[in-house]
């Protein structure tokens, strides 16, 4: 096996802005594996929040040549590497690798649908976000970033500028125990269908008591399967992203667990490119929610890159993965 690992930075349209701050560029690591004649592809999107760094992730990936080219499988790469975005990126190129095997040997595989993506809101003042809401009234999903303080004029604002589209929101860790009922009745008023991450990870112990307005989504507070019997009294859905879990074979047991526990599902992302978002369309196929947007927000993606049109995104092409 060849292992090739490139780090990369795709400049986007405008500012991605969240509650801990604003970032203008995605910052990967793609890799491509040559095994038996076939090259697989995949890429991981590196995050601060859990203390990861493009050059970490880059070195972590790098350690793991002499494990694959002794034939590491995708389960035993499971227990040799911690959930994050460098197991992300290898999982996900050996899933590529069997994938191309498969259909060169004329093998069927899973056939995809087209879903329906959530187009992200990026937080800013109430008439900063009802401008952004009213270009993408027209999509059928809109995610909507918010801060804390002033949450109330801003979902407000939102829904009158997009009456007609179904909205979730993403508060990143934003809200207090003191907050979190007026600022979800506020999401309810608005339509709201769900909250992600009202409380910071590790302070969300409030969420098992008191009304619930509207479903509350974990995002910062569940990783990978170990997770789930902490948070499931306090949530109502997870967000599951393949970063976050260590790649796709983690995602898709962990959305198994999930929905047995009568939990809902989002499937959620990173901001990347189409090849970071590919392989999490076999997740997306029975989703509650789907938020694969990262590559609308980039001012070019790569090509070939996912087909996404009005809020739905086609299956992706071979060429791009799998």
């Amino acid at each position: 096996m060849r292992l090739k690992i490139e780090t990369e930075i795709w400049p986007l349209k405008r500012a991605f802005v969240i509650s801990r701050g604003a970032k203008t560029a995605a910052h990967v690591v793609a890799v491509s594996l040559e095994a038996g004649g076939v090259v697989g592809r995949a890429e991981c999107v590196p995050y601060a929040r859990y203390g990861e760094t493009v050059a970490g992730v880059a070195a972590a990936i790098k350690a793991m040549r002499g494990d694959l080219a002794a034939g590491m499988t995708r389960a035993a790469l499971q227990s040799a590497m911690p959930a994050g975005a460098a197991r992300n990126a290898l999982d996900c190129v050996l899933w590529d690798v069997e994938l191309k095997r498969a259909r060169a040997q004329g093998r069927e595989t899973e056939a995809l649908a087209p879903v329906t993506t959530a187009f992200t809101i990026s937080l800013g003042d109430p008439d900063d976000m009802a401008a952004q809401a009213r270009a993408s009234a027209h999509l059928p999903l809109l995610k909507v970033k918010l801060g804390g303080a002033g949450d109330e004029e801003r979902i407000a604002a939102v829904r009158e500028a997009a009456p007609h589209a179904r909205l979730i929101v993403d508060a990143n860790e934003s809200w207090t125990a003191a907050t979190v009922r007026p600022l979800s009745e506020a999401c309810a008023r608005a339509g709201v269908e769900a909250i992600e991450q009202p409380l910071p990870a590790g302070e969300d112990a409030a969420l098992e008591t008191g009304p619930r307005p509207a479903l509350f989504c974990a995002d910062e507070s569940l990783h990978d399967r170990r997770d789930l019997s902490r948070i499931a009294a306090r949530y109502d859905a997870v967000n599951v992203k393949l970063d976050k879990t260590g790649g796709l074979t983690e995602a898709t047991a962990l959305m198994a667990e999930a929905q047995a526990a009568g939990l809902r599902v989002m499937v959620g992302c990173m901001v990347g490119t189409s090849l970071a978002m590919a392989p999490a369309l076999r997740l997306a196929q029975t989703a509650d929610w789907v938020d694969l947007d990262g590559p609308l927000w980039l001012a070019e993606d790569r090509r070939p890159g996912l087909e996404i049109e009005n809020g739905r995104i086609a299956p992706p092409p071979p060429d791009l993965w799998g």
